[in-house]
């Protein structure tokens, strides 16, 4: 599989004749983003699911049909997971509290921010089934959407 080069690359900025340099992201530091923000993720619809659980009046009926509970959890997880992908990519121009921590973020293959269709994209590419098997190589969610992640420290 390719792989994005780890040099740094300098690129004119055409706004303003400035040259850029940036990093492409390790792939260890695109693992730990993913690491940080799965584990955020998981604490998030499990607190969530547990709320709808305890409010509802027919837990107990939830609590013995487990194929019920599993449901749900993957239907919150999945509007949870994009939710928070696309929103914090967008808002926090590339960011989300994983790559915030590995002073990381992604950016359009221009090196300009992410607009919102871009974040949606990506986060949309996430929920692909096998999709975490490409972060090997170019992870799908920034090969479909002309994406990719830089250090920005």
């Amino acid at each position: 599989m390719n792989e994005q080069p780890q040099t740094q690359v300098a690129q004119t900025d055409l706004l303003s004749d400035v040259v850029v340099d940036f990093q492409y992201a390790s792939r260890g530091q695109r693992f730990l983003n993913f690491l940080i923000d799965y584990i955020l993720l998981i604490v998030g619809p499990s607190f969530i699911l547990g709320v709808i659980l305890a409010t509802t009046d027919n837990a107990d009926q939830f609590a013995d049909d487990s194929s019920q509970t599993d449901m749900l959890f993957y239907f919150v997880f999945a509007i949870v997971y994009v939710g928070y992908y696309t929103l914090c990519e967008f808002l926090f121009k590339g960011r989300t509290l994983g790559k915030l921590i590995t002073g990381t973020k992604a950016v359009r293959a221009d090196h300009q921010p992410l607009t919102f269709t871009n974040a949606l994209l990506r986060s949309l590419s996430r929920l692909v089934p096998f999709e975490l098997l490409s972060g090997f190589g170019i992870p799908w969610h920034d090969s479909w959407t002309d994406t990719t992640v830089i250090k920005t420290r």
